[in-house]
């Protein structure tokens, strides 16, 4: 054999027998080689609980038509806790955005028609839930570790400089622990799929099933971010 020949033969051995060699020349992670899901939802439960702030955007794509419901929900939840933003509703035909702060166990709302003065509501009459309680025990954490069956999917680099390691685990959860999200839940289970970083945080949730009595099957996405940000959020002032 030619010397320039068993030297490339020689330096191909050496990437598949020393360990860890041939993946430092590779772009993607292998998610093989992360901890198991159950381990990986229940640190995400974890990390979701104890931030002390995290930016949250919830979307449909379409609700199914004649339902009051939320289309869309973004704001800061902090762990007081409390929240600042807003929630897109269709009630009654009309699909409005609301602003909306709860703090204190109270969710006031700016609805529409009332000279941008702030009253108390209940929003689960609107199809709505109390935001705070989306990172409660109840809420996104409580569904991470409630997932059946979780399995490990792709890895892929993401973030704002792709840097960070995001793998998905698909799953379902049970449909009564469901209704923390959205109050009309009403399948008996639902297909998930999170998308957990190499910090353990949650990135994105995708939740795919019946969320309103009689109709088709549909989708809900969420997305994570800004973990760790603070806010003093109090309660709006009469007008």
């Amino acid at each position: 054999m030619p010397v320039r020949s068993r030297s490339v033969a020689a330096a191909t051995a050496v990437l598949f027998v020393v360990p860890g060699l041939a993946a430092c020349s590779g772009d993607e992670p292998d998610a093989a080689e992360s901890a198991a899901p159950e381990e990986v939802l229940a640190q995400a439960s974890d990390t979701l609980v104890q931030t002390e702030g995290v930016q949250l955007t919830l979307s449909a794509g379409t609700l199914p038509e004649g339902v009051s419901g939320i289309a869309r929900a973004s704001g800061l939840i902090t762990s007081a806790p409390a929240f600042d933003g807003s929630l897109t509703v269709v009630f009654a035909g009309q699909t409005v955005d609301v602003p909306v702060i709860a703090v204190d166990d109270k969710v006031f709302a700016q609805l529409p028609f009332t000279g941008g003065a702030w009253d108390t509501v209940n929003p689960k009459e609107y199809g709505a839930p109390d935001p705070t309680d989306l990172i409660g025990p109840d809420g996104f954490p409580g569904l991470l570790t409630l997932t059946e069956s979780p399995e490990a999917g792709e890895s892929v680099r993401g973030g704002s400089d792709n840097s960070d390691i995001l793998t998905t685990y698909s799953g379902t959860v049970p449909g009564d622990a469901m209704d923390a999200i959205i109050p009309s839940s009403s399948g008996d289970s639902f297909d998930v799929e999170w998308q957990v970083n190499d910090d353990g945080e949650l990135t994105k949730a995708t939740m795919e099933g019946v969320f309103y009595p009689r109709t088709d099957p549909m989708t809900y996405t969420v997305e994570f971010s800004d973990y760790g940000t603070t806010k003093d959020i109090t309660a709006p002032a009469p007008k």
